[in-house]
């Protein structure tokens, strides 16, 4: 696999996986006890970019082992 293709089905795995990932991490500002006016309580009250976007890279990482693992034994 070149380098161009490898880097792009990286990015392309990575953003898969952020709609996979970003669910299991935001409260809502019900759970937070702290509701602003004009929106749900379901609405999400902080989210942690960073954790978010680390667990979701270390997730891409291990789905693109396995597709180049795919990829590079055919």
């Amino acid at each position: 696999m070149r380098t161009s293709v490898a880097i792009a089905t990286f990015f392309c795995l990575w953003f898969i996986t952020l709609f996979v990932v970003l669910p299991f991490f935001p409260h809502t500002q019900e759970e937070a006890g702290e509701i602003v006016p004009g929106t749900p309580e379901s609405a999400p009250d902080k989210i942690n970019l960073v954790k978010l976007f680390c667990v979701n890279t270390v997730v891409a990482l291990v789905s693109f082992v396995g597709v180049y693992t795919v990829i590079a034994n055919i």
